[in-house]
């Protein structure tokens, strides 16, 4: 590896003050909410498109890694850090531009440093019926980044990899990769069909490091004549497994009407409205049921809560309220049909209440219209704060970074199937290994589909205790374990499992490993990443 030689050009290419060495790229990435640590050989931050394609020749004439971001706000799985040393990351946050819009169709193309903030705010001035694909994330975060994750939320494309119709991409040798149609001379072509012509090979971009993304082509939902979300609470956590076929039952049968549905439990609602209860736990123990209880009764909180949105014209909504009424009734508590303009009228009864009952109805109800707004396609910040549980609420009206803030997460978070057995095995297993480790048991169920929740897990703990940090890595390493042997593997994972994920001789990493070394036999772009 000629680092120095590269350095060198690369400076020429974008100038001095965008390539950086090494000490000051671990200054500049080096920090992650995971407590990993990674050596760094240097820095690149090219502010055009057109850099990239001479970057990489230049890293494959030397043999200096590259490590494409972004934003590097992948927080809880790595932030911006590699999966192994010696990497130069390859900072995309400058290349920004919204390509094309199609005020048709709704396809718009990106680049990797367009922002859901930026999106939102591009839609919002052109007035444009479409909505952000929105993660909990936050509106700092890239879309096009997040699509590769094969990210998802709960707004109606919530598979957003799968709303993603093309792509082009820079491969290790300098040469560009589009999708099949525009590859035959149409790009309109491509921006409204996925599959294209021929084997599929847009998939291997995501989850993989076959290649630096530049460009996207992502469908976005077109903005509902209505968008009315429910929630529900779970009084007795022995219903779960019932409230699941429950809930399998309203996906079933609204497709398209009903977004995804979280369930989430009463560790992770407190985590996001209420500071953590240092004042009432025993150093080195968690929160005890019986302070749990209190917490929850003082909040409003129930042991479950169920989140999910209705989007379709007005007509369709009010059916299918009725029915999904029918449907969750029986076990549902507080069921409770919200739109926006509904939580602004409680906001306004609940002036008339006495003060004590008010400011925790209004504490709930500005939440809600948080989460309404999230899952109306515009981002916000309202699921950070959990990340902050451990360290004090993060000031109001301030963009969160929670590498920046020292925060510790770690995310585990594996698929589970919709099936009544196999979530309260699930659950089991998530809370008595937490319990074992010492650490909170926040706990969400998000359906991807009727067949299939996808949970996430976030590992609290504190980053500048290194016996803390140690006790989280040990906990995260044992659910995974256990979930592979249970049967619950994870549908992403952070820079310290990439290996334990594919080093396995199955025919699927065999054959990966094989286009791998085919595309990119030096490991210019991105080593380890998945592979």
């Amino acid at each position: 590896m000629k680092l120095d030689s590269a350095l060198r050009e690369w400076t020429k290419l974008v100038g001095q003050p965008r390539v950086l060495n090494g000490e000051d790229a671990q200054t500049n990435y080096g920090r992650c909410t995971t407590g990993e640590n990674r050596r760094l050989a240097g820095a690149l931050r090219p502010f055009e498109c057109g850099h990239i394609i001479p970057i990489v020749k230049i890293a494959a004439q030397h043999k200096v890694p590259l490590y494409p971001v972004s934003t590097g706000h992948n927080w809880g799985y790595g932030t911006a850090l590699p999966p192994v040393d010696d990497c130069v990351i390859l900072d995309l946050s400058a290349l920004n531009r919204i390509v094309a819009f199609d005020a048709e169709t709704g396809v718009v193309t990106v680049e990797p440093g367009v922002t859901q903030g930026q999106l939102a705010e591009f839609l919002d001035q052109g007035e444009y019926p479409f909505m952000v694909p929105v993660t909990g994330a936050g509106p700092t975060c890239s879309i096009l980044g997040n699509a590769l994750e094969r990210g998802y939320g709960i707004t109606p494309h919530t598979d957003h990899f799968g709303a993603v119709l093309a792509i082009q991409a820079v491969l290790a040798d300098g040469s560009v990769y589009q999708s099949a149609h525009a590859g035959l001379g149409s790009e309109q072509l491509d921006r409204v069909f996925k599959w294209g012509i021929g084997p599929y090979l847009d998939g291997i971009f995501s989850q993989g490091n076959f290649g630096i993304v530049t460009q996207m082509s992502i469908a976005l939902a077109r903005r509902p004549e209505t968008v009315r979300s429910f929630l529900f609470g779970l009084k007795r956590p022995e219903q779960l497994g019932e409230l699941v076929i429950r809930v399998r039952e309203v996906i079933t049968h609204y497709p398209g009407i009903v977004g995804g549905i979280n369930l989430m439990n009463a560790h992770r609602v407190l985590a996001m409205t209420t500071s953590y209860p240092w004042e009432r736990v025993a150093t080195g123990e968690t929160i005890s049921p019986g302070v749990l209880h209190e917490l929850c009764q003082h909040n409003l909180v129930m042991p479950w809560t169920g989140f999910g949105t209705l989007y379709g014209s007005n007509g369709v909504v009010k059916a299918a309220q009725r029915e999904i009424r029918s449907i969750l009734s029986p076990l549902a508590v507080r069921l409770l049909f919200v739109d926006s303009r509904r939580v602004q009228m409680l906001l306004k009864i609940g002036r008339l209440l006495p003060h004590n009952l008010r400011s925790r109805l209004n504490q709930k109800l500005v939440m809600l219209e948080r989460l309404l707004q999230l899952v109306a396609g515009y981002p916000n910040q309202t699921a950070l704060p959990l990340c902050y549980w451990l360290k004090g609420k993060p000031q109001n009206d301030v963009l969160l970074d929670p590498a920046r803030d020292g925060c510790g997460l770690i995310w585990y978070a594996p698929l589970v199937p919709m099936k009544q057995e196999s979530v309260i095995r699930y659950v089991h297993m998530v809370s008595s290994i937490m319990n074992k480790y010492k650490l909170e048991p926040l706990m969400t169920l998000t359906s991807l589909s009727d067949r299939c929740f996808d949970s996430t897990v976030p590992l609290v703990f504190d980053l500048n205790s290194e016996t803390g940090r140690k006790n989280a890595e040990n906990c995260y390493w044992e659910l995974l374990e256990e979930g592979k042997r249970q049967g619950f593997l994870p549908y992403r994972v952070g820079i310290q499992t990439m290996r334990w994920l594919s080093e396995n001789e199955s025919p699927y990493w065999r054959v990966i490993r094989g286009i791998k070394d085919t595309l990119d036999p030096d490991m210019i772009i991105s080593p380890g990443r998945y592979v």
